[in-house]
């Protein structure tokens, strides 16, 4: 009897275990709803062609709408002022929100970025539409994402992709410049995007 209590409570811990590490669940789309791309360079694609950036990618891999809103140089407060424009011109269903490089590099509080990511999360749900995060690297040798990624997730609930710019930009082959993917890291991107979503049960 003991050892079948014992292997129930391995059984358990280990379900458990299991369900911290899924990543939140998205509603489906529909083949004709709308995700956003929100960001930075990284999202606008530059050291890339226009049709290479990640979001043209994943547009081709989903069969769906997805938009590019990435603005070279934005930091999570010019893309707070913003954000609602767009939001309201595209009406997406999804935003795959992507900032916070240009803060690091400007050395904003991180106070400051995190208080604004939480905010561009907040704007994008009022609206409607579900958020996922994606992490970027702290410009330094070896940066992953910061802690308040993964921070923000947590309190709010979120799918967070927080590695998948931090291992492109770890491989020279798909870098155009220390810190921007090319053609080629632009398609992992979007290709690990892609599973991601597939996981999370948006496709």
């Amino acid at each position: 009897m003991r050892l079948i209590q014992n292997a129930l409570l391995v059984f358990f811990a280990l379900f458990l275990l299991a369900a911290c590490d899924r990543v939140p669940t998205l509603p489906k789309l529909d083949s004709h709803d709308v995700i956003v791309a929100f960001g930075d360079s990284l999202t606008h694609g530059t050291g890339a062609s226009a049709d290479t950036a990640y979001p043209a990618v994943l547009a081709s891999l989903t069969g769906l709408a997805v938009i590019n809103a990435g603005v070279p140089g934005d930091t999570t407060s010019s893309g707070l002022a913003r954000l609602p424009a767009v939001l309201e011109e595209h009406r997406p269903r999804l935003v795959l929100l992507c900032l916070g490089g240009n803060d690091m590099l400007r050395k904003q509080p991180e106070s400051a970025t995190e208080n604004n990511l939480r905010l561009l999360v907040q704007t994008i749900r009022a609206s409607g539409a579900d958020v996922v995060l994606i992490g970027v690297p702290a410009p330094k040798l070896f940066g992953g994402a910061p802690d308040f990624y993964a921070r923000i997730a947590e309190d709010m609930g979120l799918p967070l992709e927080q590695d998948i710019f931090s291992d492109v930009l770890k491989d020279n082959r798909l870098k155009s410049d220390p810190i921007h993917a090319n053609d080629a890291g632009y398609r992992v991107v979007a290709e690990r995007l892609a599973e991601f979503l597939r996981e999370a049960g948006a496709l």
